[in-house]
């Protein structure tokens, strides 16, 4: 059996589906007349489990792994830095600050567009979320140390 694209997608996907199914052993299954809080995680994990399962068992046609070139790995790097940098200046900046920095950097720095662009898009896309999930939805996000 030949390491193949598809064999490792479906081999990340099994390991993402057990690694959901050991966590949410914590939590109470319910029923499906009464779901408690780890239903809808396993049961999308058994299904991630079995479509990993097949996608490793039945991708034969698939490139083969080493003959795979990946010319983009600098905006990989530069997506999991931004999610580092989110993930710890959320609570210290609020999230219309930390989610206006993370999008002006991908635009300017990685996509190259554009000041005006990506000052108006990082902006609004910031207050228009914060806006939908903090107001309308009352979901509470973090307001930083000015209240923004």
């Amino acid at each position: 059996m030949t390491l193949t694209t598809d064999r490792v997608a479906g081999g990340a996907l099994v390991l993402l589906s057990l690694v959901v199914l050991w966590e949410s052993r914590r939590l109470p299954l319910g029923s499906l007349r009464n779901p408690g809080p780890a239903y809808m995680p396993v049961v999308l994990a058994v299904v991630l489990l079995g479509f990993g399962a097949l996608l490793v068992a039945l991708a034969g046609k698939a490139p083969a792994l080493s003959s795979v070139g990946w010319t983009e790995w600098r905006h990989a790097v530069a997506i999991f830095v931004v999610c580092a940098f989110a993930a710890l200046a959320l609570e210290r900046l609020g999230f219309r600050a930390t989610i206006a920095l993370s999008l002006a950097f991908l635009l300017r720095g990685v996509e190259r567009k554009g000041s005006v662009f990506t000052a108006v898009l990082a902006i609004a896309f910031a207050v228009a979320t914060f806006f939908l999930f903090d107001t309308l939805l009352r979901v509470p996000l973090p307001r930083g140390p000015f209240g923004l």
